[in-house]
């Protein structure tokens, strides 16, 4: 799945020559913490909530509010913005930008395409709703989570037995994250599922493979099957 599908497209700015009590006013209005800045327009920096925090004025100043205000009204963006912008281009994952972000511990970065222009905005926001989306989350359903041999066809045995019953698969991941040699972690999530035959289904999925949990949604229950170490990126929400 690609960024430029779930990218921001209409991407908030603000000029160089703004002052930081605009840039406050800005994040603010439109409810977010960074925003790229432009100058001639052609993106020169960014200005987030951090660099606002930064050369904000301490809590322990004498200026009364006025004299604040004259103040932010006279600080440029340009002296207080991150000039060294990490980009991400369009045509990268959402893994791969999800990596970014977390190596370079920032919430949201500016998305480029080709020639360097400025064509969107990706965010952790942006990312959770990639992951629902990714995940099937949205169909509700239930959510199976086995420990398999790593072999040929070992999902396909799993998914066999599950579409047996008339259920409908939403999606398939899997990791190799905190699993022994020679085996991993599979994540089924499916709907439709006749509550009659959910128990038989259950018994059925456990003789071919070993079941870690379930979380079914529609229900509200969650079930642990085994002590297995979970794997780190799974996340479930009611």
């Amino acid at each position: 799945m690609l960024i430029r599908n779930f990218m921001t497209t209409k991407v908030i700015t603000i000029d160089a020559e703004d002052s930081m009590q605009r840039a406050i006013q800005v994040l603010q209005q439109h409810k977010i913490n960074m925003m790229p800045v432009l100058q001639n327009g052609k993106m020169v920096g960014v200005i987030s909530d951090r660099d606002l925090k930064k050369a904000s004025p301490s809590e322990a100043t004498d200026l009364d509010k006025h004299e604040l205000k004259y103040l932010l009204n006279k600080i440029k963006i340009k002296d207080i913005m991150t000039t060294k912008v990490i980009t991400v281009p369009q045509d990268f994952t959402i893994e791969e930008a999800a990596e970014v972000l977390l190596k370079n511990d920032i919430s949201g970065a500016p998305v480029v395409d080709d020639r360097g222009n400025l064509v969107g905005i990706i965010t952790n926001t942006d990312l959770y709703k990639a992951l629902i989306s990714l995940s099937g989350l949205g169909r509700r359903g239930i959510q199976f989570a086995f420990q398999v041999e790593d072999r040929p066809g070992s999902i396909k045995e799993l998914t066999d037995i599950i579409r047996s019953t008339g259920a409908r698969i939403a999606s398939i991941m899997s990791s190799y994250d905190r699993v022994r040699e020679g085996w991993r972690n599979v994540f089924i999530r499916v709907y439709d599922v006749d509550r009659d035959t959910l128990p038989q289904l259950i018994q059925d999925l456990q003789q071919q493979a070993q079941m870690l949990y379930l979380v079914d949604h529609k229900e509200n229950r969650r079930e642990i099957f085994s002590t297995a170490p979970p794997v780190a990126f799974t996340v479930d929400s009611k």
